[in-house]
C-alpha cells in the first residue's frame, strides 16, 4: 500500500492492548513532537466491573460507560465511534502495539499480509497476546478499511541484546527455533529514552513496575540486559506472574501435582505473584496499605517484589560497572513513592539513598501510545 505523507496535520490513531485493558490516543504533530488530542481507556475488560471512557486533551471526560462486561475489539469500535463525534476527520494511520512478534518480527514495519501470516505463525511464543493483537488489528481495519497501519513491537527495544543477555542455556538446537531471551516493554523504555533525550547518561537502569513488571539495563541508549526471557512470563515476580523460577517447580508440578500444561500456564500468569504470596488482590496501593497495617503475608508480598527489583539493580550496576540513572516508570514505579523507597533502602552503596536524590533517581511517566504514534509518523516517512 502506497503511504501518503505524514505531515504534522496527519491524525494518527495508537492502541496499546494489556491483558484486561485498552488504551487509545489520537495524536497531531506540534512543534516537533507528538500531541494528544482524545484518550480513550477501557478497563476491566471482560470483567462485571468493566469501564470505558474517552476524555479530552484537558482531561475532560468527554465519555464514560460503567459496569460493561466488552471486548477489546468492541472496546475499540465503541471508542472509535465516540471519538469520530469529536475529531475532523478519520486518522491517515493506526500505530498497534504487539507484545511478541517471535523471532522474524523483531522492528518495527507496517503491517500487510505477510506480516498478519507470520504474525500468526509465532502466536505460540505469547498465546495470550498475539491472538488479541490480531483480533484487534482485524477490528482496525473493518473501522478504517483505507487506513495504513503499523505493527510497533515491544520487543524492538531488545533487538540488540548481546548474546550473552540473549541465549539461554540450552541446546544451540533450540535458539536456532527461537527460544532465547526477547525483553518486553520495549514502548515504555523507548519512550523514557526519548523523554530523556540529551541527558541520557552513559549507565541507566530503566524500572517499568505495574502489575506486569521488569527492568532493563541501558548503556548509551541500548538495552543490554533484561528481566523478562521468552514471554512477559519471567523476570521479577509481578501482581499474577510467578517471574524466574527454578525449572525443576514445574517438573515437579507437572508430574506429582499431575498438573496439564494448560493448568500450568494459568497458574504461572494468573494466580501467582505478589497477590498469591500475600491472600490479595493485585492492587498495590491496597497491598501497601495492608502492610502498613501489619498484615505478615502482604509484608511478604510487598518484600518479595522490592528485593527482586533491588538484586536486579544491584546486578546490573555490576554489568555496567556502576549506574549513573535509576528511572522508575509504570503504574507502580511513577506513583508509589513508599515502593520506590523501598526498593532504594539497601541501595547506599550504589550512592542511592532511601530519600531519593532528583538528579540520580527519576519516576518518569510512561508514554507508551505517545511512542506509537513517534514511530508510526517516523516509518510513513522513509526519506528522513
Amino acid at each position: 500500500m502506497m503511504l501518503p505523507r505524514a505531515d504534522e496535520n496527519a491524525l494518527i490513531l495508537a492502541i496499546n492492548s494489556g491483558s484486561s485493558s485498552l488504551k487509545l490516543g489520537f495524536f497531531r504533530e506540534e512543534h516537533g513532537d507528538e500531541q494528544c488530542l482524545l484518550m480513550g481507556t477501557a478497563e476491566g475488560l471482560g470483567q462485571q466491573n468493566g469501564r470505558i471512557r474517552l476524555s479530552g486533551l484537558d482531561g475532560t471526560v468527554l465519555f464514560e460507560l460503567n459496569h460493561i462486561m466488552e471486548s477489546q475489539e468492541g472496546a475499540l469500535e465503541t471508542l472509535a465511534t465516540v471519538s469520530r463525534k469529536h475529531l475532523s476527520g478519520d486518522p491517515k494511520f493506526v500505530g498497534h502495539r504487539i507484545v511478541h512478534g517471535g523471532p522474524e518480527l523483531i522492528d518495527h514495519q507496517q503491517i500487510d499480509d505477510a506480516l498478519l501470516s507470520e504474525l500468526r505463525h509465532a502466536e505460540h511464543f505469547a498465546p495470550l497476546h498475539i491472538s488479541k493483537s490480531l483480533a484487534l488489528i482485524s477490528r482496525s481495519r473493518d473501522l478504517f478499511p483505507d487506513t495504513p497501519s503499523f505493527a510497533c513491537f515491544d520487543t524492538a527495544f531488545h533487538r540488540a541484546l548481546p548474546e550473552v543477555a540473549k541465549r539461554f542455556p540450552l541446546p544451540t538446537r533450540l535458539a536456532a527455533k527461537g527460544i532465547r531471551r526477547y525483553g518486553f516493554h520495549g514502548l515504555s523504555y523507548e519512550s523514557i529514552v526519548h523523554h530523556l533525550g540529551s541527558a541520557l547518561p552513559e549507565r541507566v537502569v530503566l524500572a517499568h513496575l505495574g502489575s506486569g513488571s521488569s527492568l532493563c539495563a541501558v548503556r548509551s541508549g541500548v538495552s543490554i540486559d533484561t528481566t523478562m526471557g521468552l514471554t512477559p512470563t519471567g523476570g521479577i515476580p509481578m501482581a499474577a506472574r510467578s517471574g524466574d523460577l527454578d525449572p525443576g517447580v514445574l517438573l515437579f508440578l507437572l508430574r506429582s501435582e499431575h498438573m496439564t500444561v494448560d493448568e500450568l500456564e494459568q497458574m504461572l500468569n494468573s494466580q501467582s505473584g505478589w497477590s498469591a504470596i500475600s491472600g490479595g488482590g493485585p492492587d498495590m496501593q491496597q497491598l501497601l496499605a495492608s502492610r502498613n497495617r501489619g498484615d505478615i503475608q502482604a509484608k511478604l508480598g510487598v518484600d518479595l517484589y522490592v528485593t527482586a527489583i533491588r538484586k536486579t539493580i544491584g546486578a546490573y550496576a555490576a554489568l555496567m560497572s556502576g549506574i549513573d540513572l535509576l528511572v522508575f516508570t509504570g503504574g507502580i514505579g511513577q506513583n508509589s513513592e513508599q515502593i520506590r523507597q523501598l526498593v532504594c533502602t539497601g541501595l547506599e552503596f550504589l550512592g542511592f539513598s532511601e530519600k531519593l536524590d532528583g538528579s540520580r533517581v527519576l519516576a518518569i511517566n510512561t508514554e507508551e501510545e505517545r511512542q506509537i504514534a513517534r514511530i508510526c509518523r517516523r516509518l510513513s516517512r522513509p526519506h528522513t
